[in-house]
């Protein structure tokens, strides 16, 4: 029998994220319609968003597309005020959301439990219809994005970030007709695997990194460090651009890695001057996106809107923890000391 190459499930699963965002457009948005229009009727005047992990990234994406496209405030929750501080908001006229690739974590389960008594209008967003959150939200969202096998999520996460996108695009009544184009631009860059594995050939020795980027690429740049973290066993420090510009900046050294995320749009404006400040330190610069001058090395990324650049701007840092660690030696669709479901109270 040959042996699995290490990351098979991984790789087939990055591959399969067109379909499965096909799939989700295709046969989700009924569902996320009916529910919005649920929704809309109760007027939530504030959102709260609970998750973990890579979770909580797709719930970054959410807060920033609620705020910009809704016009409502919306706050990532921390969960250990309510399970641990026993604390009871106030929560009316409040939508508060909990987002969850398997819907099992008995922190987000109490979190969303405790919000409804305290009259939130509740709302589970998993890939397990038959989950522990989902059970106990009023509302329900399935990501559709099958069985995951490999431990580092990817198409789960692609699947709740345009989960989301559409839920805000039903809760003010639009057409998702623009969703569309995210499907052939994930496609773009799952196949633009050269530029990703010359990057790689040349980060393959470091030990740490720095992933950083602003507006819509900062959920990105907090993903892809937590993907090298958990895949290579390296030290990545994921940083909004202006918060690495306050302090942590000085861990940038001569030919410190720095991955730059600059999907374009308002978010390549934002990142730029810090792209520049990186190139005075001596920093290496890889680049995902565009927009910034002189990198040394640059995966490019299919042009789609900024409010839905999450979902493709996230594959080539996919993509980069895949090589690295096969390069490394290590196996990540099995990281050490990692569970499908997390257990978190």
């Amino acid at each position: 029998m040959s042996e699995v190459r290490p990351g098979t499930f991984m790789a087939a699963e990055i591959a399969e994220q067109p379909q499965v965002l096909e799939r989700l457009l295709r046969d989700g948005w009924p569902e996320i319609r009916q529910i919005a229009v649920a929704i809309r009727r109760r007027a939530p005047r504030y959102v709260v968003l609970a998750a973990r992990g890579t979770s909580d990234h797709a719930a970054l994406y959410a807060k920033y597309l609620i705020e910009t496209v809704l016009g409502l405030p919306a706050a990532l929750a921390a969960p250990s005020t309510i399970t641990a501080y026993r604390a009871r908001p106030a929560l009316r006229d409040v939508l508060y959301v909990g987002v969850s690739q398997s819907g099992g974590s008995p922190d987000l389960v109490t979190c969303l439990d405790v919000a409804r008594q305290c009259g939130a209008t509740t709302l589970a967003v998993t890939n397990t219809a038959m989950s522990p959150l989902a059970a106990v939200a009023e509302f329900h969202l399935d990501i559709l994005a099958g069985p995951e096998r490999a431990i580092a999520a990817t198409k789960t996460y692609t699947a709740e970030l345009l989960t989301l996108y559409l839920l805000v695009e039903a809760l003010r009544d639009a057409d998702p007709a623009a969703a569309g184009s995210v499907i052939d631009a994930t496609a773009q860059a799952v196949a633009a695997v050269e530029p990703v594995q010359a990057a790689a050939g040349r980060l393959v020795g470091a030990d740490r990194f720095v992933v950083t980027g602003r507006g819509f690429g900062y959920p990105t740049a907090l993903e892809g460090a937590l993907k090298l973290m958990e895949t290579c066993y390296v030290a990545a420090h994921g940083f909004s651009a202006a918060d690495l510009m306050h302090g942590p900046v000085a861990i940038v050294e001569r030919r410190t890695p720095v991955i730059v995320v600059s999907p374009g749009g308002m978010s390549t404006d934002l990142v730029r001057p810090v792209f520049e400040r990186l190139t005075e330190l001596g920093a290496d610069r890889t680049l995902i996106g565009g927009g910034c001058a002189a990198p040394d090395a640059m995966v490019p990324l299919p042009a789609v809107a900024e409010e839905l650049s999450p979902v493709v701007s996230i594959v080539p840092l996919q993509l980069l923890a895949l090589e690295l660690a096969r390069a490394r030696g290590v196996d990540p669709d099995h990281p050490r000391g990692l569970s499908k479901v997390t257990q978190t109270f």
